[in-house]
């Protein structure tokens, strides 16, 4: 039994209008793991009468739960051309390493209910003590996160800090990466979240707007950059990439989540769905120029403060990517 390694192979359906995530583990004496089929046609990849699919492995991680290894995978279909819900091929082939990205990935803790952790006896006060909030008035679900965090690390993932946020039992974490492998780490870490969850009885959700009224929604907001806006920006440049992103704003609505339309209204630290806008630490625009970049002599990062909490990350990648490398 000690040549046994064990692969926990993760991957994407074909549920619309998002993915979800899917796993099974493999037990084998081989040293990496190996190309793996699946039924298809229970995960809306794939007709009963053909139904087979395959995994191949892009990235593998020490895993801090159960098996020895955890493989995040993307799909092909049996003849080993591009699955049509394979979003990361397209991604790959734009995004280079030169390319930074920070996530902010925003969610809320959950009841088997449905209702947000914390909100057992109905709504609670109003936001404003919540986020970064210290005491048990203040915070649920603080231990799930934590250990979150905790496993994430062990498992190799770059994240870079995790907070409470502005409702009661929602939280944040910040996921770093270069690449395709940063999208990579940001789908491995929702999956560690779910797991985590699991353990404490909790479910995750990320839809971006899960309670209606004056609530905060959830979003993904994307830390992106370049070599050339790293060491040899100007104002000129930071202008121009936002203005290159603003005339294809429905583009990048139409790749950056679900139901963002319950989340971008314009309040709520939001622009309007319809309307895109940059500015110099404006939580309120499409695109945030951090402080950071400008007292850096125009060196550093911009914010598309666009993505929904529920976004594919291989969608924004190839997004933002492709629309500034055109």
């Amino acid at each position: 039994m000690s040549d046994i390694k064990t692969y926990e192979y993760i991957w994407l359906d074909g549920f619309k209008p998002e993915p979800s995530m899917r796993s099974k583990i493999k037990a084998t004496t081989e040293d990496s793991a190996p190309e793996w089929s699946f039924d298809g046609s229970s995960t809306e990849q794939a007709e009963g009468s053909s139904s087979d699919c395959l995994l191949l492995p892009v990235q593998t991680y020490d895993n801090p739960t159960f098996s020895d290894y955890l493989v995040m995978c993307q799909v092909h279909a049996a003849d080993h051309t591009v699955h049509p819900s394979n979003t990361r091929a397209a991604a790959e082939e734009v995004v280079t390493d030169d390319w930074w990205f920070g996530f902010e990935q925003e969610y809320f803790f959950t009841n088997k209910d449905g209702s947000p952790l914390g909100w057992e006896e109905g709504e609670p006060r109003p936001q404003g003590d919540y986020y970064c909030g210290v005491g048990a008035d203040n915070v649920s679900g603080r231990e799930v996160s934590e250990a979150h965090l905790e496993a994430c690390l062990d498992a190799g993932i770059t994240l870079t800090g995790t907070n409470a946020e502005v409702a009661l039992g929602q939280w944040e974490y910040q996921c770093f990466g270069k690449g395709i492998k940063a999208a990579d780490d940001l789908w491995v870490s929702r999956y560690l979240l779910y797991k985590i969850a699991e353990e404490y009885g909790v479910g995750v959700n990320i839809h971006p707007k899960p309670k209606k009224g004056d609530w905060n929604g959830s979003g993904m907001h994307t830390n992106f950059s370049n070599e050339e806006m790293r060491s040899k920006g100007s104002e000129e440049l930071f202008s121009s990439i936002c203005e290159k992103l603003g005339k294809v704003h429905q583009d990048g609505i139409a790749a950056y989540g679900s139901d963002n339309d319950q989340r971008l209204t314009g309040l709520h630290e939001t622009q309007k769905i319809t309307e895109f806008s940059y500015g110099v630490s404006d939580r309120g625009a499409s695109i945030r120029i951090p402080v950071y970049t400008v007292e850096h002599d125009w060196n550093g990062y911009l914010e598309d403060r666009r993505p929904a909490s529920n976004a594919d990350p291989y969608k924004i990648l190839a997004h933002i990517v492709g629309t500034l490398t055109k």
